[in-house]
């Protein structure tokens, strides 16, 4: 299942490397241009890495040199068909033109695809077929149809005993794509194969390796190895062992990490970055909220306690832009008191990482260990005048939460001399005026959950 390749680039007009991956993308680019063989190639990495960005970005790079017939495939989106096959022949027979020499190559690898087909019964047949080519030429459609409607009176077991005919098929698919390559060489980006059954899975590495393994014809899987190793196992048992049985198919790795080369002394600054970028082109929070100190020194506090991935800066940007759009006043983040604009936001990170936290401070539960593990604060420090410099922003919030705890408080219990201190220090950073009374801090809390819930 080809789609549209966005128009992401790595910089000029609309582009963007705020991950400094460009230089990544062109060794790759090399890589596969070179007499190298390392196909398949596997671009690597966890979830939220922003793999398929990323190989969006490579892939319009390289069409500057025009050199390569490259082809896209959404493999989670072709995986209802369940023919790996025909969903690899289906884009390669669309990079010729319309005529005589793509009807040609459609007439030599009809006997492949026959010979591949899991059903012979005709309704599973035209479905299995109208899936899959259902977006390809009016010749492909007629001719495979026709292919489809004289296998109909075959029963199977004629067609798996023909050993000899499949082996001539397959040999001559082989030829057809050595030819179509030798031209312009093909390379075949197959991504998000992690998301695809178990099944679907193993059936593409499999029809890869022995159906792919032509002269001028490459493959790069952008996916997670960790999720087809489990793929692998679930298909053969846990018996197996999954990481050589993967090293048969692959000849190339490297990994994508979620990280800036540019931060590499400190990691988190990357995604860091990135939350404001995608804010500020969203528009959704104010300049002077934006701006503000402490607004950035809780993100990194979060990203680096909760190892927030990119995808998940993405979502937590994606929400805040949801709740500012449905509280009635386009602004239930505001940016007069820090404080409760800060409180606001927890509450969407909440939403987004740690709704069982919020279902327990709906129903009355404000439990003070779990708050404090999310914001990565075990207790609230004692106060000395001029004998410490000001609490981390976290601290604040967590000193702004102690009139709510009902459970596991005891570290955030403050005497009467402690809150004069904390209100003095919150008065001295603008945080908020006074630490609140009960139940105005978890009301933000829970008014984000409400508007969160459409209520």
């Amino acid at each position: 299942m080809n789609v549209t390749i966005t128009t992401k680039t790595f910089d000029g007009q609309g582009g963007r490397d705020e991950f400094q991956r460009k230089s990544i993308a062109q060794k790759a680019i090399k890589l596969l241009k070179s007499d190298i063989d390392i196909s398949p190639m596997v671009i690597d990495g966890s979830w939220g890495t922003g793999k398929t960005e990323f190989c969006h970005k490579l892939i319009n790079l390289m069409k500057q040199d025009n050199t390569h017939n490259i082809i896209y495939i959404d493999a989670f989106k072709a995986d209802h068909v369940d023919e790996p096959l025909m969903t690899v022949l289906a884009e390669i027979i669309k990079i010729l033109p319309e005529g005589p020499r793509r009807k040609a190559f459609i007439n030599r690898v009809l006997p492949a695809v026959r010979y591949t087909l899991k059903t012979v019964a005709k309704a599973g047949v035209s479905h299995l077929l109208r899936q899959d080519f259902a977006d390809l030429t009016n010749d492909f459609d007629e001719v495979i149809q026709k292919a489809a409607d004289d296998s109909i009176d075959k029963t199977a077991e004629l067609i798996l005993k023909d050993h000899v005919e499949a082996e001539k098929s397959l040999q001559t698919l082989q030829t057809a794509l050595t030819a179509i390559a030798s031209q312009h060489p093909i390379i075949i980006f197959i991504d998000e194969l992690d998301r695809c059954r178990p099944n679907f899975a193993v059936d593409m590495l499999e029809i890869i390796k022995h159906t792919f393994d032509v002269e001028g014809v490459s493959f790069v899987l952008v996916t997670n190895t960790q999720q087809l190793r489990a793929s692998i196992n679930h298909c053969y048992g846990q018996a197996v062992d999954a990481q050589r049985y993967l090293d048969k198919f692959i000849k190339f790795r490297f990994e994508l990490s979620p990280h800036s080369q540019r931060h590499m002394t400190d990691p988190v600054l990357a995604a860091n970055d990135y939350f404001y970028q995608l804010i500020g082109e969203k528009g959704c929070l104010s300049s002077s909220l934006l701006s503000n100190a402490l607004l950035r020194k809780l993100l990194i506090k979060v990203i680096r306690h909760q190892g927030l991935s990119l995808r998940e800066i993405e979502t937590l940007a994606l929400h805040i832009e949801v709740v500012q759009e449905l509280s009635n006043s386009h602004r239930f983040i505001p940016d007069e008191y820090i404080g409760y604009s800060l409180l606001r936001l927890v509450g969407v990170m909440l939403v987004c990482f740690r709704p069982d936290i919020l279902r327990e401070i709906r129903k009355g539960v404000v439990d003070a260990d779990l708050l404090g593990d999310f914001l990565g604060v075990t207790k609230l420090p004692y106060l000395e005048e001029g004998g410490r410099e000001i609490p981390e922003v976290c601290e604040f919030i967590m000193a702004s939460l102690s009139a709510d705890f009902n459970e596991n408080n005891i570290n955030y219990a403050t005497s009467e001399d402690q809150q004069k201190k904390w209100n003095s220090y919150m008065r001295h950073v603008s945080f908020m005026e006074e630490i609140p009374y009960r139940g105005r801090a978890v009301a933000q809390f829970i008014e984000t959950a409400n508007i969160m819930a459409f209520e």
